[in-house]
């Protein structure tokens, strides 16, 4: 069966990091994998704040996740503190994608590669919107200079 591939994004704009909890193990006393998208959750929240929005209102639009991938790479445990770097990328029409690097600072091991689809959504309306300017600039990333 062929693996999901996700590969490291060269540049991470904004990091943040999140304390594994007891409650965040599993029955294999290990981070469990749905508690690893919760923590990107807290994450993309993280992320999205910094920039002045919510889910709610992404520079004038709702988002909801359209899918999800998880590459992982080692265990984490309790008491872990982890690191979600994040990035923006892959502006689209209605849409665009964050990448998220998740290490262990303390040692440095590699825990994780995701990725999350996130669609632009009006809740009224229930139903898909344009993608703002503002979000796919961030998207985009930093002008160079000439």
């Amino acid at each position: 069966m062929p693996r999901v591939q996700l590969t490291a994004r060269p540049d991470y704009r904004f990091a943040t990091e999140i304390a594994v909890r007891t409650t965040d193990l599993n029955y294999g006393g290990h981070l469990g994998n749905d508690r690893l998208l919760a923590l990107v959750h807290e994450a993309r929240v993280a992320f999205l704040a910094a920039h002045g929005w919510t889910e709610l209102d992404c520079g004038g639009a709702a988002l909801i996740l359209g899918d999800a991938a998880i590459v992982y790479q080692a265990e984490a445990f309790a008491g872990d503190l982890l690191r979600f770097e994040v990035a923006a990328c892959e502006p689209g029409r209605a849409g665009f994608r964050l990448a998220y690097r998740v290490t262990r600072p303390k040692d440095g091991q590699a825990v994780a590669l995701v990725e999350n689809g996130m669609v632009c959504f009006d809740y009224r309306a229930r139903r898909i919107v344009p993608l703002p300017a503002v979000v796919a600039a961030v998207c985009a990333g930093p002008k160079e200079a000439p």
